[in-house]
C-alpha cells in the first residue's frame, strides 16, 4: 500500500498547526500594546472624561488643605529664612541683604551659650521626670476599677489649664508675701522665712520644673494609656501561660510594643521643653541675673527688648529649627523606630 504524501499547501498548514506557539519579546509586545492603544489615525488616546472629572474632584478636595499648609506652615518658614538673611529691624523694616552677618552677631552674643545650656538642662530635667511618671500613672489607671475614672479625671484636670494660667497660679503659690509654700518650707527648715523660691537660679529652675510636671503629667499619661490599651491582651495571657512574671511581661511585651507611643511622647516633651517660653516669662522673666533665660526667650529679647532686631531673632530661630530637626532625628534613631512604626 502506497501512502500518499501531502501536497505543498497542505504540508504548510500542517507545519503551522504542529509548530509551538511563537514567543513575543517583551519590547515587541509593549510596542504592539502601544499601537493597539492608538486610534486608527495614530493618535494616543487621552484619559477618559470620567478620569478627568475624578482628578478635578480630587484636587478640589485637596486644595483647601494645601492652601492652609502653604499659608500657615511653608510661608512663615520661608519668611523666617528671608529675615535671617537681611537687615530687618523692628522699627526700620526690611533693608539690605546682610547674610551671614545676623548669624555672626548671634554666635558672638555671650548670652547664647548660657541660654542654650539652661534650656538643655531644663529639657533634660522635665523629660526624665515626666515620662516615667506618665508611664507609671498610665499603667496604674489603665484597667477598669472602681475609682479609676475619678483618679484619671483628677490627674488629667491640670492639663485643662493653659500654661500661662498655671504659671500665674504657681507664681502666687511661690510668692513669699501671699503664697503658703514659703511658710511651710520655712517651718520644715528648708528655707528662710522671707526668702523666695524664685530668687536663686536653682530654686527658679526646680520650681518651674515642678510646675511643668504638675501641668503635663496627666496629658502624657493619657497618650501613654492609649498606647497601652492598643496592646492585645492575648499576648499577656500567652506570656502568663509560659510562666512570665509581671516584670518579664513589662520588659519583653509592654516596652517593645509601646515603643512608637513612647517615641512620640518623648519627642513631644523634648520639643516642647526646648521651646519653653511662657512659664519662664511669667515666673522669672529670665532672672535672677539672666540665669533662667531660655533660647526662645532670647529670640524674644532680640526682637522686642534689647536688640529690636528681627534679623537676629530670625537667625536664632533658624538655628533652633535645625537643632530641633537634628535632635528629633537622632532621638528616633536611638529608640530604633523605623518608618513603618512612625
Amino acid at each position: 500500500m502506497v501512502r500518499k504524501s501531502p501536497s505543498g499547501t497542505e504540508g504548510q498548514g500542517l507545519r503551522e498547526r504542529l509548530a509551538p506557539p511563537r514567543r513575543v519579546p517583551n519590547a515587541v509586545k509593549e510596542h504592539e500594546d502601544v499601537r493597539a492603544s492608538r486610534g486608527h489615525q495614530g493618535i494616543v488616546k487621552g484619559p477618559s472624561r470620567s478620569e478627568v472629572l475624578g482628578n478635578r474632584l480630587g484636587w478640589t478636595f485637596v486644595s483647601p488643605t494645601l492652601l492652609i499648609i502653604a499659608l500657615l506652615f511653608i510661608a512663615p518658614i520661608v519668611l523666617v529664612f528671608v529675615m535671617a538673611a537681611t537687615k530687618w529691624t523692628l522699627m526700620g523694616g526690611q533693608q539690605d541683604v546682610n547674610f551671614p552677618e545676623n548669624f555672626h552677631k548671634v554666635f558672638a552674643d555671650p548670652l547664647l551659650m548660657d541660654s542654650a545650656w539652661f534650656t538643655l538642662k531644663y529639657t533634660f530635667a522635665t523629660t526624665f521626670i515626666i515620662m516615667p511618671i506618665a508611664l507609671g500613672l498610665a499603667m496604674l489607671v489603665q484597667e477598669s476599677r472602681r475609682w479609676n475614672n475619678i483618679i484619671r479625671t483628677a490627674i488629667l484636670l491640670p492639663s485643662a489649664l493653659g500654661i500661662a494660667s498655671s504659671s500665674l497660679l504657681f507664681y502666687a503659690l511661690y510668692s513669699p508675701q501671699v503664697g503658703p509654700l514659703n511658710s511651710i518650707l520655712a517651718k520644715l527648715g528648708l528655707m528662710e522665712q522671707n526668702a523666695s523660691l524664685l530668687g536663686s537660679p536653682n530654686g527658679a529652675l526646680w520650681a518651674t520644673v515642678f510646675l511643668v510636671v504638675w501641668r503635663f503629667s496627666g496629658y502624657y499619661m493619657l497618650l501613654t494609656m492609649v498606647g497601652l490599651q492598643a496592646i492585645p491582651p492575648d499576648v499577656y495571657e500567652a506570656a502568663k501561660i509560659d510562666g512570665a512574671n509581671r516584670f518579664q511581661s513589662f520588659m519583653n511585651i509592654t516596652l517593645p510594643l509601646l515603643k512608637p507611643t513612647l517615641a512620640m511622647t518623648w519627642i513631644m516633651s523634648i520639643t516642647g521643653s526646648l521651646l519653653a517660653f511662657d512659664q519662664f516669662y511669667v515666673l522669672t522673666k529670665g532672672g535672677p541675673n539672666n540665669s533662667t533665660v531660655t533660647v526662645v526667650q532670647l529670640i524674644y529679647k532680640y526682637a522686642f527688648e534689647t536688640k529690636k532686631d528681627l534679623g537676629m531673632a530670625a537667625a536664632l530661630s533658624v538655628i533652633v529649627l535645625v537643632a530641633l530637626v537634628v535632635i528629633n532625628f537622632f532621638m528616633l534613631k536611638s529608640m530604633g523606630v523605623n518608618d513603618e512604626e512612625d
